[in-house]
């Protein structure tokens, strides 16, 4: 028998996609705290692309998770057993993650539109038109580090609170977030 559900309710729930971005997303930001174009060019061409596909990918998971928060809100709920500042702080270390890779994300377009030549997302998508900005270029690139970096000591101050909540706090706060595959390890 054909399926004639519409498209739409065949689609994940919206906390279940969430959570699979979420879990994408980890490894990517671990690659890119850890790996910069100058460590893959000597490995060629091929390399170099491969790591431009995945910032691609990056780029583009992190602006869906961005539009997604303006149009809906945050989706994490902090708990009955997060009181007084906790709670601002869970919500705080949302917003502040998803609106810094917002961030890099812009500062990734300033890049290529204060760059001297064009360049391309993934070796195929033209990220701005190249204006030859040499000081402006050095100071959006100066910025983009200190940001992606700084956002990787929040992603990780994030990472210990949720695993504070989970073994500390007891609220099963990692049973909330990853996928019901992986509940069996917690």
């Amino acid at each position: 028998m054909k399926n004639t559900r519409p498209l739409l309710s065949r689609l994940p729930a919206r906390r279940t996609a969430l959570k699979w971005l979420h879990w994408v997303m980890v490894p990517l930001f671990i690659w890119f705290l850890l790996v910069q174009p100058k460590d893959v060019t000597p490995f060629g061409p091929a390399a170099f692309q491969a790591h431009s596909m995945l910032a691609l990918i990056f780029v583009s998971l992190s602006l869906l998770w961005f539009a997604d928060l303006m149009r809906r809100g945050l989706a994490s709920r902090p708990g009955p057993k997060l009181k007084g500042r906790w709670r601002t702080l869970h919500r705080a270390l949302h917003l502040t993650l998803i609106w810094g890779l917002f961030f890099v994300a812009v500062t990734g377009f300033l890049l290529g539109l204060t760059s001297a030549v064009l360049l391309k997302a993934g070796g195929f998508l033209p990220i701005a038109p190249p204006m030859g900005w040499r000081d402006a270029n050095d100071i959006v690139g100066q910025i983009h580090i200190i940001e992606f970096y700084a956002l990787g000591v929040v992603a990780g101050g994030h990472a210990l609170f949720h695993l504070w909540r989970h073994y500390i706090l007891r609220d099963n706060a990692l049973r909330i977030m990853l996928p019901k595959v992986l509940h069996r390890y917690l």
